[in-house]
């Protein structure tokens, strides 16, 4: 549900995917006005990604609270109606592959002189400029070459990730740099270009353990940190799994062993200190392991939480949606499309205490705001018609 920080704030989107509707998502959830520009005929190929009569689930988390604008930015005329709606607006998302946008007439340097407080944010695989920057680039290939896939995998039997990180950590490094950016906006008076990549936002994610190998030379893997947090996860005797995080102070690795009637290990010498510990992480797992399987994971956690150790189910996303904290956090809201139905989303990741919420609104339909933004501009129901005959745009009806 949206709040009103950013009420005042108008938002043009033409982006697809993942990265550019994520950070816009943000900025909605913050109460922006964001109108998503779409290409004839089918839009966002993301509309599409899951079979549904509307709309996928992977578009409509992503474009809940936006409006749907269809536009052929090839063709001049919608070129026009859009760099009218830019003269207007307060800032532009796209992630084309770069060099595209100065094609369409919609590079930064156009657009400044069009509007000079409008914050132009691109994204892009690998950057603007360099040796990569022609190269495709999607979800995957950001957390290959930004070493975040070598920290969640062996890189001896590599394997993907089934979620979409460097895209969610893309959008939300743009959404902080747009956020910036605005603040800036208000000192100087001008808005400025932001831009930001998979490579770029994936690698600053991980700059704590990259931070590591500069400092040490030793090149981390996917056990480095979780032997230095002290981090398990086990299978308890009815096949669920938990997970539990030791790290600092010693008080929590204490109430482990106190919890599962360990305290021999205490007095092991290679898991009296920390550093022992992380060095023999292996041969401590293997004795631990054991002890999770004589017992249910609800047992262990009474007992674990009695003793204060960090320690939470391993949950699926079906489970995580039932928990109660979840329920209490109010993280699940719904809209009403007139034609889709109700539906249900994740909320926004922020709350802001005295700040109320408005209701959300459902995701667009392919050109449902098409008309409606175009006669915002001036236009009559005639042009927009004939706009419509020509492929310029698409109304939802057309």
């Amino acid at each position: 549900m949206p709040f009103k920080v950013l009420k005042d704030i108008t938002v043009i989107e033409s982006s697809t995917f993942v990265t550019g509707p994520y950070a816009t998502s943000l900025l909605a959830d913050l109460g922006a006005r964001v109108i998503k520009i779409e290409s004839p005929p089918e839009g966002d190929p993301y509309r599409y990604f899951a079979p549904d009569p509307h709309f996928s689930f992977n578009f409509a988390h992503l474009n809940r609270n936006k409006e749907s604008l269809v536009l052929d930015l090839k063709a001049a005329k919608g070129r026009e109606i859009c760099l009218a709606l830019l003269r207007q607006s307060d800032v532009f998302v796209e992630n084309f592959r770069p060099g595209t946008a100065a094609r369409l007439g919609l590079g930064y340097e156009a657009l400044r002189a069009l509007n000079p407080r409008l914050v132009y944010c691109s994204i892009s695989a690998f950057g603007q400029s360099g040796p990569y920057v022609d190269k495709p680039g999607f979800d995957t290939l950001g957390q290959a070459v930004s070493g975040l896939l070598s920290l969640l995998t062996d890189p001896g039997e590599p394997k993907v990730m089934g979620m979409a990180l460097s895209d969610y950590v893309t959008g939300l490094s743009a959404g902080y740099g747009i956020l910036g950016a605005l603040l800036g906006r208000e000192q100087s008076g001008n808005g400025c270009r932001v831009e930001t990549s998979l490579l770029q936002a994936t690698l600053s994610f991980i700059g704590e353990t990259a931070a590591g190998y500069l400092r040490t030379g030793a090149v981390p893997n996917r056990m480095a940190r979780v032997k230095n947090a002290h981090a398990f996860a086990f299978v308890c005797k009815d096949n669920l799994p938990l997970a539990i995080h030791c790290s600092v102070p010693e008080k929590f690795w204490l109430g482990l062993l106190k919890a599962i009637d360990r305290m021999d290990i205490a007095a092991d010498d290679r898991f009296k200190t920390r550093d022992g510990r992380r060095q023999n992480y292996e041969a401590l797992k293997q004795e631990l392991a054991p002890v999770f399987a004589t017992k249910s994971r609800e047992e262990w956690l009474r007992r674990l939480e009695a003793d204060d150790v960090p320690v939470v189910p391993l949950y699926n996303v079906a489970e995580v949606l039932e928990d109660p904290q979840v329920r209490h956090l109010d993280m699940v809201e719904e809209s009403v499309h007139p034609q889709a139905g109700k539906l249900q989303f994740v909320s926004g990741p922020v709350g802001y205490d005295g700040l109320a919420k408005a209701p959300a609104t459902p995701p667009p339909l392919l050109g449902e705001h098409t008309a409606a933004i175009l006669q915002e501009l001036g236009y009559g129901q005639p042009a927009i018609d004939e706009f419509a005959l020509a492929g310029i745009v698409k109304t939802a009806q057309s």
